[in-house]
């Protein structure tokens, strides 16, 4: 039968409990690390403007339009040029012979503008253009001012005219432009009033203003935003179509930026100069919006084609590539090579001859023939997409011009001496004359690009040679005096240019260029070479290379931090590969290891906002999760597509941290499932492949943009010849080299390397990983994969750095911090790599040094908080169970942790049985069992010793240590591979001397008892006598007690949970203990149950108590609460969490570290203040309890209660599982007596609260089970037990669940049997039942009766099919007993009835008590039911009697019972209060006999309970002011005090009669005054 009924207790049960707990707190979460973000191309946030048409008054000629954004604060142009036209095809048609072939990339009227930081002072600026012609820009204006369209009958002659003449100037100077007029539009007025976001507009996602900004931010680590920019959100806004109707005119002499920026400033003046200029009316519309995430059709500044580009022959959109108005740190990750050219002015006032109309042709020559002219000129609008010659605007008659021009080109990846920026100069003649030719070139001069092997750029100023340049004038500038060439001006410098470039190719650094070139020269081996004045020799080559690396720290951080990527990979290159010089090997490791360590704490200085939660900075991160690889023999060569280059599986690349968390419900919660799981972060190819692939295919697709810049010096393809002398053999391990340098490293650089250690960590752990990839040591035993040399290298390196912990951690908190969890890290990477034993000396020796410290320690809470961290990350590994030999046995092993390969598979590993010996051993942290499951022995140590109540153990640190076993047993429970329930019960093991520390600690536990609403709490029946003012809270308390109290008495139970007061030292909060029950739980759930059993058969009597306890405290932990106690809560904990929120993070600041440290800075940094959540990077997905929203959904509270339901449900079984287990072992020992009671009162108690009809009907079960097994519990030792069940039966009775119904009836009727078969006839039970049921219908608010009426009908049917009974009374009392529970029924309702009218009530009430004159315990149960009625309505007096009537009927039967002199003789003696008293004497004894079974049971007849009902009736008595019986009352009572000699009680007694006494004698004075 037992076993039936466990084997049904299992169907359908929950594998995973944790999986329907909240989830472990995300702060505590040290094991996590964000996966970095994967490196891509910066944006800021993006705008997409839309030129939608441009008509003027006039129409006779085309016009060509630049859109740019500037900043007049910065005083800076933040875009490049976005060039477009609207003019119609007749217009264009005018322009035909200039331009036969225009390619769509061309024709583009919507732009992209990214701002990375947006300002109140951002101009979108529009300048119009038109084909040049006679007459200088005032005049040409002149007809759009006056004319229009509309009156074409006045002007008609004129407007023919004007047309004639701009066809002429179109077909003879098409080539060239004017300027023509200008207009801006202020950003910020699109984004506030064009309806930025509408705070009550329904439909604007308000939601999301802000997030840009802070997002960028966040990623970027910009510094903090102004105030005022705080406003300015490009991200959102409402999308605005704006009409531009006025233009300004340009100014031929006022056309350079700083003008611009001058115009702009005073644009801003209420009394704007500008305004009172006369415009140039025309209708511009365009629309501006947040650019879409993804849009179609879409081209980057190089014209490449951006995923998704659906079909080619749609007009595109461009990207127009931004100019930072400050640094933007974000290493390169696509080709860029584009060169900017600005011409600014020109003076020619000294140049003879005629030269007013100047255009500038720019070329970009690769050698001096004409010819070489490279078409890399960007096309601007409606022409080819690339030119071989630009030209400035011209401006009419003016020999010192001004421009505005922007030209921008593609630059050759590879530039030689020989490229350069070729300028020419021509007088544009605008008239048709005769033999005057349309140009003539008035001057030359030039730029050469490479100088000493670096770009040239920056601003000119340079001279203009009158004539054609000489042969060979391309590798000189034109600074140089040539002989026998004649210069404008003497020679001086009369043309300004400025040339800029974004490139990923050229640093733009001296110092950056310089270690690059060196780098480039040794891996050439082209000794000797010129470097500007020094010849770079082999002699001087060594310490040329180190004063470059020593000098790198005086590079640009920007610049650093844009070619990140190649700079770590050229150092790491130098360290494994050590640069053979004339013959000898030189060690750079030394030197590259302190430039990269200097390199790396800079970077992480100077980006304080872009770190993760351990302080680890996203650049470096990302560097070496996506882009780090060890440097291969031979540089790669360009191959054939198809052919596959040093072929690492990308995937390895994630090895250095497993952190990606898929992002299903489950393995969100558990730690890193597998470090090589190829989903994680699967780069297609190889860099290389894929730069070639973009290059061939010129289509860019974003989504994984991270590709190298392989044409950087040093790049993947800029070195295709090696060095003869250098072999492969030279090869210098990088995990060697760094852990040797570390270890000797001194002063300055040691302490930057510690700064970021886990840098140096990942790096080292990385390479390894490769290292036993590449040489297919993988399979090797673990002891031989790495020298001896590295494994003492590493030993001393943790040995130095857990003393630097130990040493640093009240001074450096934050350095500690990072370093604390730096080194966990490492050690859980190193159990993957290196041989176990090894790692786990490495852990014991860091314990050791935090130990010796512990001793000394001022501040011992911080130190015990590093170290829960150091394990918490060492056991997130993804092969903890196996680490932890799970399945062998308890015998100390030969090496410190026999080291299996990780690749054990699933069978082996769990195969071994564990053999019986010692079961105790596995349940307490005994050596054995901390020596063979190392990693958990370690944890749980921790555990044991915060939560020991003799500890230090800080409030925080019970929450780490609870949360640490939780977060471990969630990746349990979420984990595939141990879903077997076998594998299950091995991991369990890990996990078994949980349940004794948590026995250990259960005086400290929250007390659930008292905080659940559903049921209601007893107060004593004994009322303090000092507080007139409580008894009005008896009625309730006493009538249950009188009915068979449910909650066992402190004296009936052995082993109550220590009282109220007692419960005062609970020093656990209600979540952590409800966290450590759940893990208590755990264990339970997923031990094996034969463990469990011959644990339990050798526990002592006190310790199952315990046991018991606990299982109690798990039912009332866990009890349901129901949907509407949680929307009750979410809004209580709201305002109380934000609170204790603050309060927490003051205490914790207080005391420890830096997390909070950093927590405190996110806060600041945040645009939200501290009032939003805005975590670091955690994205989760599994179900959480979200206390901090009040605004929950109505599918939220549902799904929140279900899970909730579900909770309990399993929680309850897992107690109802090991109460089973205890009976199984106790029956065995002698020790029933004693446990099973206890066991029958969790099982009563877990009946009480709210619970699934999935639960009840196994915990009747179980219940009759139990009462089957030992009926002499119930009936023969302790009534209230009996009661007890009674009560829990007949309220389950009228459940309004047919099953719990059934159940219930069935478990009832077999309690009746089951007595009967004892003494035959069930008087107890009988009495019990009917007493119960009177006491749930004097209480229950909810009872129904209808569905009890059925229950009772199935008792009937049960009683009148039993054929082993039929011939018995049996059948026959069964029907007596449901007769007058149909009777109370009846009284019941018309109870109901007059609910609303309370003396027909209270009659009612007294009717029925008289109707239980032959049954004195139910006549006691009503009497006090109208006692507690009349006090809840003030009547004292009326409950006062009601509490006489008790008291008597009481010592009527005491008489009967024993013949004490000093108590009353029964009810005659009351006659004095109340002549109706006699009532009560009790009914001859042939009908009644008080030593019958089940009569007078209850526990009021008895001494005390006459002494507790007559201290009531005084005390009611005294509510009432009938002062006169509380004497009365007095009389009876004082002779039971006196025979016990209780002087304290007389001395109360006393005093209350002076009390009383004194008031009716005020009374009688007072009245004897008034008459």
């Amino acid at each position: 039968m037992d076993r039936h009924n466990t084997e049904a207790r299992l169907q359908g049960r929950h594998s995973d409990l944790l999986g329907l707990y909240p989830p472990p707190d995300e702060d505590e979460a040290v094991e996590r690390c964000s996966v970095p973000e994967v490196p891509k191309e910066h944006c800021g946030q993006r705008i997409m403007v839309k030129c939608l048409s441009l008509k003027f008054e006039i129409e006779i000629e085309p016009i060509f339009g630049t859109l740019a954004l500037y900043d007049v604060k910065e005083k800076k142009k933040i875009s490049e040029n976005f060039y477009f036209d609207l003019n119609s095809e007749q217009m264009k048609g005018l322009l035909k012979p200039h331009t036969p072939h225009i390619a769509i990339s061309t024709l583009a009227r919507s732009a992209i503008f990214s701002i990375t930081y947006p300002s109140a002072d951002i101009f979108l600026v529009i300048k119009l253009e038109k084909v040049l012609q006679q007459g200088d820009i005032g005049e040409c204006c002149e007809p759009y001012m006056v004319m229009k369209e509309s009156d074409s009958t006045k002007h008609k002659e004129k407007l023919e005219k004007l047309r004639l003449q701009a066809e002429q100037s179109c077909s003879r100077l098409g080539r060239f432009h004017m300027p023509f007029a200008w207009t801006a539009i202020h950003l910020l007025n699109i984004v506030s009033s064009v309806g930025g976001l509408d705070r009550s507009d329904p439909d604007s996602d308000s939601e999301r203003k802000g997030l840009g900004t802070w997002n960028e931010r966040k990623k970027k680590g910009f510094e903090r935003m102004s105030v005022g920019d705080d406003m300015c959100n490009f991200a959102t806004f409402r999308p605005a179509t704006l009409t531009v109707t006025n233009f300004f005119k340009q100014e031929g002499d006022r056309l350079s930026d700083e003008d611009l920026y001058k115009f702009l400033a005073d644009m801003r003046r209420p009394s704007s100069v500008l305004r009172r200029l006369r415009p140039v009316t025309a209708q511009l519309k365009i629309d501006i919006s947040p650019a879409p995430d993804s849009p179609h059709y879409c081209l980057s500044p190089e014209l490449l084609h951006v995923k998704p580009y659906p079909d080619l022959r749609v007009r595109p959109t461009k990207e127009v590539l931004e100019f930072p108005a400050r640094y933007v740190y974000t290493p390169h990750t696509t080709y860029r090579n584009l060169l900017y050219v600005y011409p600014q002015s020109l003076n020619f006032s000294s140049r003879q001859g005629s030269v007013r109309n100047i255009a500038v042709k720019v070329q970009f020559m690769a050698g001096e023939d004409p010819s070489q002219a490279l078409p890399v000129i960007f096309g601007k609008s409606s022409c080819a997409e690339f030119m071989k010659e630009a030209y400035t605007p011209v401006i009419y008659h003016n020999k010192s011009p001004e421009f505005y021009e922007e030209m921008k080109m593609k630059i050759p990846a590879n530039l030689t001496d020989n490229h350069h920026l070729l300028f020419t100069f021509y007088h544009i003649s605008c008239q048709p004359k005769q033999n005057t030719p349309l140009e003539t070139p008035v001057g030359y001069t030039w730029i050469p690009l490479m100088q000493h092997g670096r770009l040239r750029t920056g601003s000119f100023s340079l001279p203009v040679s009158v004539e054609k340049p000489p042969p060979s004038y391309s590798v000189l500038t034109p600074d140089v005096q040539l002989p026998g060439m004649k210069w404008v001006d003497n020679h001086k410098g009369v043309f300004n240019v400025e040339v800029t470039a974004v490139s990923s190719v050229h640093t733009q650094d001296p110092h950056l260029d310089k270690f690059f070139t060196l780098v480039y020269v040794l891996e050439e081996y082209s000794f000797p070479f010129r470097l500007k004045d020094v010849i770079i020799t082999e002699a001087n080559m060594e310490g040329e290379l180190k004063a470059s690396m020593a000098a790198l720290r005086l590079a640009l951080l920007d610049t650093c931090i844009r070619f990140l990527h190649q700079l770590l990979s050229k150092l790491i290159q130098l360290i494994v590969y050590p640069p053979v010089i004339a013959g000898q090997i030189v060690n750079l490791g030394r030197a590259a290891f302190e430039a990269m360590a200097l390199l790396v704490n800079q970077i992480h200085k100077n980006l304080e906002g872009n770190q993760d939660q351990h302080g680890r900075n996203n650049l470096l991160a990302s560097y070496i999760h996506y882009c780090f690889r060890l440097p291969t023999a031979e540089p790669t060569i360009p191959i054939a597509a198809g052919t596959q280059s040093y072929e690492m599986p990308m995937q390895y690349a994630t090895l250095s941290r497993a952190t990606a968390r898929p992002s299903s419900l489950h393995l969100s919660r558990s730690k890193s499932i597998s470090n090589s799981n190829p989903d994680l972060a699967s780069t297609p190819v190889s860099p290389d492949e894929e730069v070639q692939r973009i290059m061939g295919s010129k289509g860019i697709d974003r989504s994984h943009s991270w590709v190298n810049s392989a044409y950087a010096p040093g790049g993947s393809r800029s070195v295709l010849r090696r060095n003869p002398n250098s072999s492969c053999e030279l090869k210098q391990l990088l995990h060697e080299e760094l852990a040797l340098q570390w270890v000797v490293s001194t002063s300055t650089v040691r302490e930057s390397a510690l700064q970021q250690a886990w840098f140096f960590f990942q790096l080292m752990t990385k390479s390894m990983a490769h290292h036993l990839f590449l040489t297919s040591k993988l399979e090797v035993p673990r002891r031989q994969r790495f020298p001896d040399r590295f494994v003492d290298d590493i030993a001393a390196l943790v040995c130095a750095i857990s003393a630097d912990i130990a040493s640093r951690y009240h001074k450096d908190v934050e350095l500690v911090e990072r370093l604390n969890s730096s080194l966990a890290f490492f050690l859980n990477d190193l159990l993957s790599l290196m041989d176990r034993g090894f790692v786990f000396n490495l852990i014991r020796s860091y314990y050791k040094q935090i130990a010796n410290k512990l001793h000394t320690s001022q501040n011992p809470s911080s130190l015990n908080a590093l170290k829960m961290d150091f394990i918490r990350i060492v056991c997130s590994h993804e092969h903890y169970v196996i680490l932890n030999l799970p399945c062998s046995t308890l015998s100390p092993p030969a090496s410190p942790s026999p080291s299996t390969s990780s690749t054990t598979s699933q069978s082996s590993a769990f195969s071994t049985m564990v053999q019986d010996q010692g079961v105790a051993t596995m349940f307490e942290l005994s050596g054995p069992f901390r020596q063979q499951h190392f990693l958990s022995g370690l944890l749980l140590t921790e555990l044991s010793l915060i939560l020991d109540p003799e500890g230090e153990g800080v409030f925080f640190l019970h929450k780490k240590a609870i949360s640490a076993v939780h977060s471990q047993l969630c990746s349990h429970d979420a984990d595939p591979r141990y879903s077997d329930p076998q594998v299950r019960a091995h991991v369990a093991q890990l996990y078994l001397p949980l349940v004794p520390i948590v026995m250990e600690t259960l005086h400290h536990l929250h007390d659930f008892s008292d905080s659940s609403p559903a049921r209601v709490r007893h107060a004593s029946a004994h009322v303090d006598d000092a507080d007139p003012d409580s008894s009005n809270t008896i009625s309730q308390s006493v009538a249950m007690a009188i009915a068979g109290s449910p909650l066992p008495h402190a004296k009936a139970n052995p082993f109550a949970l220590p009282t109220v007061a007692g419960r005062q030292s609970s020093s656990l909060s209600a979540e952590c203990s409800k966290t450590l029950l759940v893990c208590f739980l755990w264990v339970l759930k997923n031990a094996d149950a034969a463990l469990l059993e011959q644990w339990v058969s050798d526990l002592s009597v006190l310790q199952i108590n315990r046991l018991l306890d606990l299982l109690h405290l798990c039912i009332s932990c866990f009890e349901y609460k129901g949907k509407k106690a949680l929307e009750r809560i979410n809004s209580l904990t709201f305002k109380k969490s934000q609170d204790m929120k603050a309060r927490l993070e003051e205490a914790i600041l207080g005391t420890i570290g830096a997390r909070q440290e950093m927590v405190r800075r996110c806060r600041e940094r945040s645009p939200y203040g501290s009032n939003e959540n805005v975590r670091w990077r955690k994205n989760v997905t599994h179900w959480r309890q979200n206390t901090d929203r009040v605004d929950k959904t109505k599918t939220e509270v549902e799904q929140e209660s279900v899970v909730d339901g579900n909770l309990s449900t399993e929680a309850s079984l897992i107690v109802l599982d090991t109460l089973e287990i205890i009976v199984k072992t106790v029956v065995a020992s002698e020790l029933k007596e004693s446990v099973l009671g206890g066991v029958l009162r969790v099982l009563l108690h877990s009946m009480a609260g709210n619970q699934s009809a999935l639960f009840l009907q196994h915990c009747f079960t179980t219940q009759r089970a139990l009462v089957f097994k030992f009926p002499e519990m119930l009936f023969e030792e302790d009534t209230e037990l009996c009661a007890d069940l009674c009560l829990r039966l007949l309220r389950h009775c009228s459940s309004s669940v047919g099953s719990v119904r059934s159940h219930a009836s069935a478990s009832l009727y077999l309690l009746m049997r089951q007595n009967f078969e004892i003494g035959n006839n069930f008087a107890r039970v009988k009495m019990q039942v009917t007493m119960s049921l009177s006491s749930l219908v004097g209480t229950s608010q909810n009872f129904n009766e209808e569905h009890l009426r059925r229950s009772l009908k199935t008792i009937l049917t049960y009683a009148e099919e039993d054929v082993e009974l039929r011939d018995t009374p049996f059948p026959e009392q069964v029907q007596d007993l449901v007769f007058n529970l149909h009777m109370i029924l009846t009284d019941t309702v018309k109870m109901k009835e007059h609910q609303q009218d309370p003396e027909m009530l209270i009659d009612l009430m007294y009717r029925i008590a008289k109707g239980y004159q032959n049954s004195p315990d139910l006549r006691l149960t009503w009497l006090q039911n109208m006692a507690g009625k009349h006090s809840e309505r003030g009547n004292h007096a009326e409950a006062a009697h009601c509490l006489v009537h008790s008291a008597a009927l009481v010592a009527e039967y005491l008489n009967m019972l024993e013949d004490c002199r000093y108590l009353p003789i029964g009810c005659v003696t009351f006659q004095n209060i109340s002549t109706n008293v006699l009532e009560e004497s009790a009914v001859s004894d042939d009908v009644l006999s008080p030593e019958e079974e089940g009569i007078c049971a209850g526990k009021y007849f008895s001494e005390s309970g006459l002494v507790g009902l007559l201290e009531q009736a005084a005390a009611s008595f005294n509510m009432a002011a009938m002062y006169e019986a509380i004497n009365e009352v007095y009389k009876i009572l004082l002779p039971i005090h006196e025979a016990n000699r209780d002087f304290k009680k007389l001395a109360t007694v006393h005093g209350k009669l002076q009390d009383a006494f004194n008031k009716v004698y005020n009374q009688v004075s007072w009245q004897l005054i008034k008459s």
